[in-house]
C-alpha cells in the first residue's frame, strides 16, 4: 500500500491530528512500517500512548480500504499532499492540510484564485458589492474562494458561479455536512459547477475552532484576499491574519464611516490594505497574468442601487430562494397595494426578479 493511502488512513483515525501525522512521518520516513510496529515501539518514539494504541489497533489495510470505499460511495474524492494535483500554492503555507476531501471539479483548485470574505450580516451595499466583484473577477479568470457561510461568503460564491472561473468553497465542517442549512441549494450548485473542499473526515462533529482553522486554507489557496464588510471582531479578520502571515495580498472595500459592519475594513485600510473601489483595483496587481480577452471582460466601476426604506426592508427579507408574496405580506406587514407598488419599483430597478406563481427572488 503506497504512502498516500497510509497518510489518508492516519488522517481518518480519531484523535490523530495534523501535528501527530507530522511527528509520525518525521519518525518513520517509510510509513508502511506503521503496520508492523507495536504500541511500545511507537511510544518509544515519542508518540502518546492513547494515539499509539489507536494506530496499532485500527491502522490496517482493511480499515483504509473500508474508509476509501465510504468516500467513493458518496462521490467524494481524496486529495493528499503527496498527489501531483494537490494545489501547489497551498503547500507553501505553514500548516498545509494532509488531506483534502473534495466534491466537484478539483482542477479549479489549481487555477488563479482570489479569496473574498466578510460579515455574516451584510447590508444591501455589502451584498451587492460582493456579488458584483466576484462576478467580475470570475469573468477575468480568477476563481473565487470563500467559506460558504451566510452573508458575504454566500454572495461571493453566487457572483462567481455566474462568471467563467467559478468558485471554491472551503468548509469548516465535514465534507458531507451543509452548514448553514439555508445554503443547501448553493452547496449543490457549487458541487456541480465549482468545487467544495474540507480537511475534516466524515463523522467529524462540529466544534469551536474548526471554522477559524479552515480560514488558513482560504488564505493559503489564494493570491490575495478581499474583505467586504467586516467588524473588527469578525472571523474574517482571522483569514486576513493568515493571509498576512503567508505573504498574501489584502484588499478592502470601504463602507460608510459609521457602519459597524465596516469598522474592521477601515482598520485594515489604515494599516495598509489596498483600497478597492472597482474590480480594476484588484486585478491591476495581477495584470501580467491576464490575457487581452480577460482584461476586456472586466466590469466598469461598481454602482450601488439606491433604495427607499421600504424597498430596503423587502430586499433584506428576500434571498436567492423563491419567496411567495404571501410570505412577504406577513413579513413586512404592508398592505397588499403598497407591497405591490414597492415590488414593482424593485423590479424596475432590477433589484429583484419575478417568477411564476407570484414569487420573487433577488436579481
Amino acid at each position: 500500500m503506497n504512502n498516500r493511502f497510509i497518510i489518508f488512513g492516519l488522517h481518518e483515525l480519531e484523535g490523530v491530528g495534523w501535528k501527530t501525522i507530522l511527528q509520525l512521518l518525521s519518525r518513520f520516513p517509510e510509513p508502511q512500517a506503521l503496520f508492523h510496529l507495536s504500541a511500545d515501539d511507537l511510544i518509544s518514539k515519542g508518540i502518546r500512548a492513547s494515539i499509539a494504541e489507536q494506530i496499532t489497533k485500527k491502522l490496517t489495510p482493511s480499515f483504509i480500504e473500508q474508509r476509501l470505499h465510504l468516500y467513493m460511495k458518496q462521490s467524494i474524492q481524496i486529495l493528499t499532499i503527496l498527489d501531483e494535483d494537490y494545489p501547489l500554492i497551498l503547500k507553501e503555507i505553514a500548516q498545509p492540510p494532509w488531506i483534502l476531501y473534495v466534491k466537484g471539479d478539483k482542477t479549479y483548485l489549481n487555477q488563479r484564485l482570489l479569496g473574498m470574505v466578510g460579515t455574516r450580516t451584510p447590508t444591501l451595499y455589502g451584498k451587492k458589492i460582493a456579488e458584483e466583484l466576484a462576478f467580475a473577477l470570475s469573468q477575468a479568470g480568477f476563481g473565487i474562494v470563500s467559506g460558504l457561510a451566510r452573508g458575504i461568503d454566500s454572495r461571493a460564491h453566487i457572483g462567481a458561479l455566474q462568471g467563467k472561473a467559478k468558485t471554491v468553497a472551503v468548509l469548516g465542517c465535514a465534507i458531507n455536512q451543509v452548514y448553514p442549512r439555508e445554503n443547501a441549494q448553493l452547496f449543490r450548485n457549487i458541487e456541480q459547477e465549482g468545487v467544495i473542499i474540507s480537511e475534516y473526515p466524515i463523522g467529524t462533529g462540529m466544534r469551536p475552532g474548526m471554522f477559524p482553522q479552515r480560514n488558513r486554507i482560504i488564505a493559503g489557496l489564494c493570491l490575495g484576499v478581499t474583505v467586504v464588510e467586516a467588524a473588527e471582531d469578525s472571523g474574517s479578520m482571522i483569514t486576513v491574519d493568515f493571509a498576512l502571515d503567508e505573504s498574501r495580498d489584502v484588499f478592502a472595500v470601504p463602507g460608510p464611516i459609521h457602519s459597524h459592519q465596516s469598522s474592521g475594513v477601515h482598520k485594515l485600510l489604515k494599516e495598509g490594505a489596498k483600497l478597492v473601489t472597482s474590480v480594476e483595483d484588484i486585478v491591476e496587481d495581477y495584470s501580467h497574468m491576464l490575457s487581452s480577452t480577460e482584461r476586456s471582460a472586466l466590469l466598469k466601476p461598481i454602482q450601488v442601487i439606491e433604495l427607499t426604506e421600504d424597498e430596503r426592508k423587502i430586499v433584506e427579507i428576500m434571498s436567492y430562494e423563491p419567496m411567495n408574496i404571501d410570505v412577504l405580506l406577513e413579513s413586512t406587514q404592508f398592505t397588499f397595494g403598497h407591497l405591490h407598488a414597492v415590488l414593482l419599483s424593485l423590479l424596475l430597478k432590477k433589484a429583484i426578479k419575478q417568477l411564476p406563481g407570484s414569487t420573487y427572488i433577488l436579481a
